[in-house]
C-alpha cells in the first residue's frame, strides 16, 4: 500500500528530465524519489547527474546506481527535490530535521527549481507551531547563541544524539532545536537575524526558496502545487 510519502516522492521524480543535473535531498520522502530515479534510469534509459545533500543520501544514491557531481563540478542545478518539516501557504519551510540543513539549503540556493516532497501533516499556518527550529552552530559559540535566540523569544536545546552526547552535523558542527511559542511570527525578519549572529552555521528557515509542493496522501496519490 502507497503511503503519502511515497506518493509525494515518487511523483517528483516524474518532473525530472533527461539530461539534468539534480539536487537529492534527505530524509524519509526523499528515499522514495531516489528509489523511483533508479527505476527510470533502468528502465527508460535517462542520464541525471544528483548533487547529494548528506552523506546518508550519497551512500543511498551510490547503492541506486545514481551517478553524482560534486559542487566543484556544478555551478547551477536544473532541479532540486526535498522534504520539509513545515511549509506554510507562502511556501516558506522549516527544514533540518535529519540534520542536513546546511547542505541542502547551499544546493537550493543555485537551482533553478526547489520540489518540496511532503506530506499533508507538513502543511501549517505558521511557522514553528508543529516543528522545532534547528540552528545549526560552531561547538565553541554554542553557548553565546543559545543566549541570543533566548534574547530572540526562542527556547533552545541542544539535539542530542544519545544522552549526553550531542548530534553531530555532517560538518562537524551541532544543533539548537528551537521553541517559539505559538510559532514564528515573522519568519523572514528571524532568518535574517540568525544569519548575522556569530556561531550560526546555518539555521532551517527556508525561505523564498521552494518553487513548487508535492503533497502526498495516505490514498496513494499526489497533488503538485506551484508558486
Amino acid at each position: 500500500m502507497t503511503n503519502a510519502k511515497q506518493a509525494a516522492g515518487r511523483r517528483a521524480a516524474e518532473l525530472v528530465e533527461d539530461g539534468m543535473t539534480v539536487g537529492l535531498g534527505t530524509g524519509s520522502t526523499v528515499f522514495f524519489t531516489l528509489q523511483r530515479l533508479a527505476e527510470r534510469i533502468r528502465d527508460e534509459g535517462i542520464s541525471l547527474r544528483g548533487v547529494p545533500t548528506s552523506l546518508d543520501t550519497e551512500s543511498k544514491a551510490r547503492e541506486f546506481g545514481i551517478p553524482l557531481a560534486t559542487l566543484d563540478e556544478v555551478e547551477r542545478i536544473a532541479l532540486t527535490i526535498d522534504g520539509a518539516d513545515e511549509i506554510d501557504g507562502d511556501y516558506q519551510m522549516i527544514k533540518g530535521g535529519g540534520g542536513a540543513l546546511l547542505r541542502e539549503k547551499v544546493v537550493a540556493t543555485i537551482s533553478d527549481r526547489v520540489v518540496t516532497v511532503v506530506g499533508r501533516d507538513k502543511l501549517v499556518e505558521r511557522l514553528g507551531t508543529t516543528f522545532l527550529l534547528p540552528v545549526e552552530v560552531v561547538p565553541f559559540a554554542r553557548a553565546t547563541v543559545r543566549r541570543a535566540i533566548k534574547a530572540l523569544g526562542g527556547e533552545p536545546t541542544v539535539r542530542l544524539a544519545e544522552p549526553e552526547r550531542p548530534f553531530v552535523t555532517d560538518n562537524g558542527n551541532q544543533i539548537l532545536d528551537c521553541k517559539f511559542e505559538g510559532g514564528i511570527a515573522d519568519a523572514r525578519a528571524l532568518a535574517a537575524r540568525l544569519s548575522t549572529e556569530p556561531g550560526v552555521v546555518e539555521h532551517g528557515l527556508f525561505i523564498d526558496l521552494a518553487t513548487d509542493v508535492v503533497i502526498g496522501d495516505d490514498t496513494g496519490t499526489a497533488e503538485l502545487r506551484s508558486k
